[in-house]
C-alpha cells in the first residue's frame, strides 16, 4: 500500500498542476475514475502482466474502451502508466486526486451511519454542524445501520464521532467493570 502511495504521489502532482489552472478539476476527476474503472477489470489487469501484450496494445485497449470519456492528456496519462507499467496504481492515483482535489476546494466527504433513515432537514442540520466544525463544506454521504441501536457515527478522514447507543453501552460496561 505505502509503495503503491509512493508510485502515485508524482502523477497525482502532474495532474493536479495540469487541471487546477485550467479549472479541469472535476473533469479530471470523472477521467480518472472512468480511466480506473477500466483498468480494475479483472480482463484488462490479466492482460497487464501478460508478456505478449506490449506497453502500446495495452495503453491502446484502455483508451479505446474509454472513449470519448477521456481527453488527449488524460489518454497521454495512461501511454505513460502503461509504458512505465504502472496501470495498477490508477485507483491509488485516482484516490489521492479525490483528496487533494477536495483539499484545493476546501471540502471533506463525511460518512454518517444512523440507525435510522434521516429525513431531509436532519442531514442538513448535521451537515450545517459539521461545515461549521470542520470550516469546511461537507458532502455527506449516509447509510443506515440497524445494529447501532440508536443515534448515529459519522466519519470523515481520520476524525469519528460515535454518538451511537451501541458505543454509549460499551462505554457503560467498561465503566461498571472498572
Amino acid at each position: 500500500m505505502a509503495e503503491t502511495a509512493s508510485l502515485a504521489r508524482p502523477y497525482v502532482r502532474a495532474i493536479f498542476d495540469i487541471a487546477q489552472p485550467q479549472g479541469e478539476l472535476a473533469a479530471w476527476s470523472d477521467q480518472l475514475a472512468l480511466i480506473k474503472a477500466v483498468t480494475e477489470d479483472p480482463q484488462v489487469k490479466a492482460l497487464e502482466g501478460h508478456p505478449r501484450v506490449s506497453a502500446d496494445q495495452l495503453a491502446g485497449l484502455v483508451i479505446g474502451v474509454c472513449g470519448d470519456g477521456i481527453g488527449s492528456q488524460a489518454a497521454n496519462l495512461v501511454r505513460l502508466l502503461a509504458s512505465n507499467r504502472r496501470l495498477s496504481v490508477c485507483g491509488e492515483i485516482a484516490a489521492q486526486y479525490e483528496r487533494r482535489r477536495a483539499e484545493a476546494e476546501n471540502t471533506v466527504e463525511a460518512e454518517l451511519e444512523s440507525a435510522t433513515e434521516l429525513d431531509e432537514t436532519q442531514k442538513r442540520q448535521i451537515a450545517a454542524a459539521l461545515e461549521k466544525k470542520l470550516r469546511r463544506s461537507v458532502k455527506l454521504d449516509c447509510t443506515t445501520n440497524p445494529d447501532l441501536l440508536g443515534g448515529a457515527v459519522i466519519r470523515t478522514g481520520d476524525w469519528v464521532y460515535d454518538g451511537s447507543v451501541r458505543a454509549q453501552l460499551a462505554n457503560m460496561a467498561a465503566a461498571l467493570k472498572a
